[in-house]
């Protein structure tokens, strides 16, 4: 019985944990020849002006740094005056409160005798309540055709994190991921 008890614990362990995993998504013009871009350029992501005020463009100068890594082991160089390709990425960043309770533990006295009962109870203990935060942000890179204009790819992911997370080696960790479905492979 015990034995059962801890494969289903085990079970639903794994199930949870594969249901919280964070996939990269990736899509991409099919049709597109992509070891034809050499250079790029990054444009700063919507309202420049605005954005640099807003928490979740903290890791930006860490964002481009990263993403450069990566478009360099794949052969491009960085261009501003005629990149064949140009970069932008977007994040957000949601902070999710939690609250539980623990549980209550409550003492119970009841007395009885002929034709009447008596009882009462009272908590005595528990009932704490623990605040948790948490971040759900989410990452994502676009590439356009300068001669088109169009978006040619774009990858991204979606993670959960705690505050408290080294989030230089997550945005590391995730652009390199999403790279990893860029249509050019590392050198």
């Amino acid at each position: 019985m015990i034995r059962k008890t801890i494969l289903l614990v085990a079970f639903v362990v794994s199930l949870v944990s594969s249901l919280q995993a964070q996939s990269v998504k990736s899509d991409y013009d099919t049709k597109t020849d992509f070891k034809k871009f050499k250079t790029y350029a990054w444009l700063a992501p919507g309202d420049s002006v605005l954005n640099r005020y807003r928490s979740d463009k903290l890791y930006s100068g860490y964002i481009v740094h990263s993403a450069n890594l990566e478009l360099s082991g794949r052969g491009l160089k960085m261009d501003t005056l005629r990149p064949d390709a140009v970069f932008m990425f977007f994040t957000t960043v949601e902070e999710i409160t939690t609250y539980s309770q623990s549980p209550t533990l409550s003492l119970g006295l009841g007395v009885a005798g002929p034709g009447y009962y008596v009882a009462g109870y009272a908590p005595v203990a528990g009932g704490k309540i623990t605040v948790s935060t948490e971040g759900e942000g989410m990452l994502k890179y676009m590439m356009f055709d300068t001669a088109t204009g169009k978006v040619i790819w774009n990858g991204l992911v979606e993670k959960k994190f705690k505050l408290t997370d080294d989030i230089e080696k997550i945005i590391s960790d995730y652009t390199a991921k999403i790279f990893k479905k860029y249509p050019v492979k590392k050198r």
